[in-house]
């Protein structure tokens, strides 16, 4: 039986990525107060949907308006979590990559904390 160098080297690969993965240093967390100039400082478009997608928890909590240990706040969670790939693409298809306005952020914001967690019919 022959050898398997291909399998090897492509196993020997993923495992170095894995390792890396594992050992690089991540990003602090956004602090909402990094979008309050944006025209002086704009961001990524990643980096407010990314914020965004942080908040489900407390979108889930507003919109049940249960706390954290009830069944609808861990569906709503788990719905919106189970939604965040296909709204990150709506938000990156619609929005641009460098987010430099209030107004911007505002849409972006909102559009992608409706795609996460929908409310239909609620009026305020």
């Amino acid at each position: 039986m022959k050898f398997p160098k291909v399998t090897v080297v492509l196993v020997s690969a993923a495992l170095v990525f894995v390792v890396w993965e594992q050992t690089r240093e991540r990003p602090e967390p956004v602090d909402a107060s990094r979008f309050t100039n944006l025209s002086a400082n704009p961001v990524e478009r990643s980096v407010a949907t990314d914020w965004v997608v942080t908040r489900i928890p407390a979108l889930c909590e507003d919109a049940t308006g249960q706390d954290r240990d009830a069944k609808a706040f861990s569906e709503c969670v788990s719905g919106a979590e189970a939604r965040t790939s296909s709204c990150r693409r709506g938000v990156y298809d619609r929005f641009p990559s460098v987010i430099a306005s209030e107004a911007v952020f505002r849409d972006l914001s909102i559009t992608a904390m409706n795609c996460l967690v929908p409310r239909s019919g609620v009026v305020e």
